[in-house]
């Protein structure tokens, strides 16, 4: 108890500076791949606490890590900084408001999530250096989760061959344990090429790219009704062959989202959207090429890791709010719908408390919720090594993510109180492991048994390149 205290009170003296950096990166969203300024704020703070700074980390620009201390275990705490296209909004506005001349937003909070790590792995380093004690903590700068599986680069390419354990976060409504529930998914883009021609005086000559798109769309529509339930397919076209209809359009791209329980199954679903794709080719005449432009893999949980880290939560108790933070987050709450509401509830298993508009509680150890699953590149550091996953309370309860309501949300004193919430609970978790190396054992052996002693294989193709230009059209 006494260390963690001394850990938190180590958090706490850095806020001033971390709810800053918070608010920078809030204030430049930058989308995947393409967070440049972003990644330059954090390692400029990671050289001003005194890590020793790596860059270009798996050849990807905007991907650093700090590392501090020598010797002993070697603990990651892994932070994320990219925003979303089209979720610009004014901060603390309770209306649609963008904000003037920009498009893009932090509407999954990633611009706290990358601060709170940041944060907890510098208070680690000072512990260390306070005790005395042998071992290393390292920040990981983590780029393009969304859409762009970085991490699983990172991984693939040896970034976290000598790791013992990582520990991360996610912003949430409620404050407790992740249930490491997630799909494995890839993105791949399928490109169409037909010939063109006069769509009205010389029809028969051309070869339409759009027709196959569309024809791929509806083969993979009907296969819907013909896979596992937990699965899930999204497209989006990225060239719909130009805007002159009296033109037969030669080129048409489209980009698939496929995900699915685990690598294997994800495997299998692919390779059956690959058929259909060139099915399509085939019935059009045109050719059809790929390219994999990410993929990662289903998270993976770690039980002893779970437990320290529930530990910590329960002993440092629920955020703690005041009269002001309960007032805005009721204005925002208010923009919600009840289903928004009560699905936040029973994602977590907590029974409803009317009224409740932030987090008061601790979300117990035995809470049964529904899982609400999507995708992460975490999946890959977890199948890697031992991983830990927090949900820190930055928000109204029921705010959706990738919504307008959580990027205005994002710069609240609410927001900055969660995030320093969950920095204490990472850095608590991290010593945790860093003086006990029965924890480290423990979880080691429950991430062999997990993986049937296996090695990690990467779910991306051995030629797959972090795809730097997916961001520059958007």
């Amino acid at each position: 108890m006494q260390n963690s205290e001394q850990i938190w009170q180590l958090v706490d003296q850095r806020r001033e500076p971390y709810v800053e950096l918070a608010d920078k990166i809030w204030g430049m969203p930058e989308l995947c791949y393409d967070e440049h300024r972003s990644s330059a704020e954090h390692k400029a703070m990671l050289e001003a606490e005194g890590f020793r700074v790596t860059t270009n980390v798996a050849g990807i620009p905007t991907a650093v890590m700090g590392e501090a201390g020598e010797g002993g275990p070697v603990i990651a705490i892994l932070g994320e900084y990219d925003a979303l296209p089209g979720l610009s909004q004014e901060a603390g506005v309770t209306e649609p408001r963008p904000v003037p001349g920009e498009s893009r937003g932090h509407g999954c909070g990633h611009n706290l999530l990358g601060s709170a790590s940041l944060m907890a792995a510098a208070a680690v380093k000072d512990w260390l250096k306070a005790n005395g004690l042998p071992g290393r903590v390292r920040y990981y700068g983590c780029p393009a989760e969304e859409g762009g599986a970085a991490k699983g680069f990172m991984v693939r390419d040896g970034a976290f061959d000598d790791v013992d354990i990582a520990i991360t976060w996610h912003p949430a409504s409620f404050a407790g344990v992740d249930d490491m529930i997630s799909l494995a998914n890839t993105r791949i883009d399928f490109s169409f090429v037909g010939r063109a021609s006069h769509a009205a005086a010389a029809p028969h000559l051309g070869r339409s790219a759009l027709d196959a798109v569309e024809l791929m769309n509806v083969g993979v529509n009907y296969m819907r009704e013909h896979m596992p339930s937990d699965a899930r397919i999204h497209y989006a076209y990225l060239d719909a062959g130009g805007i002159a209809p009296n033109v037969v359009q030669s080129t048409a791209k489209v980009r698939y989202l496929i995900r699915a329980r685990n690598v294997t199954e994800l495997n299998a679903l692919v390779t059956r959207v690959r058929k259909i794709a060139d099915g399509a080719a085939l019935m059009t005449e045109c050719t059809v090429s790929t390219r994999v432009v990410s993929a990662v893999s289903n998270l993976m949980g770690n039980a002893p890791l779970d437990k320290a880290m529930q530990a910590n939560l329960d002993r440092l108790g629920a955020p703690e709010w005041d009269d002001a933070d309960r007032a805005k987050a009721a204005e925002f709450q208010a923009t919600l719908s009840e289903e928004d509401i009560s699905s936040a509830w029973r994602r977590v298993g907590v029974e409803p408390r009317p009224g409740e508009v932030l987090c008061e509680q601790v979300v117990p150890e035995n809470a049964k919720g529904v899982p609400m699953i999507g995708s992460t590149d975490v999946g890959d550091v977890s199948w890697k090594v031992p991983t830990v996953q927090a949900r820190g309370a930055t928000c109204a309860i029921g705010t959706p993510f990738h919504s307008w309501q959580l990027t205005g949300q994002g710069k609240l004193p609410a927001a900055h109180k969660g995030m320093v919430h969950v920095a204490k609970v990472m850095a608590g978790t991290a010593i945790d492991a860093l003086q006990n190396p029965k924890l480290i054992a423990e979880a080691k052996a429950d991430h062999a048994k997990r993986t049937g002693g296996k090695p990690y294989e990467s779910p991306l193709p051995a030629d797959a390149k972090p795809a730097l230009d997916m961001s520059v059209s958007v």
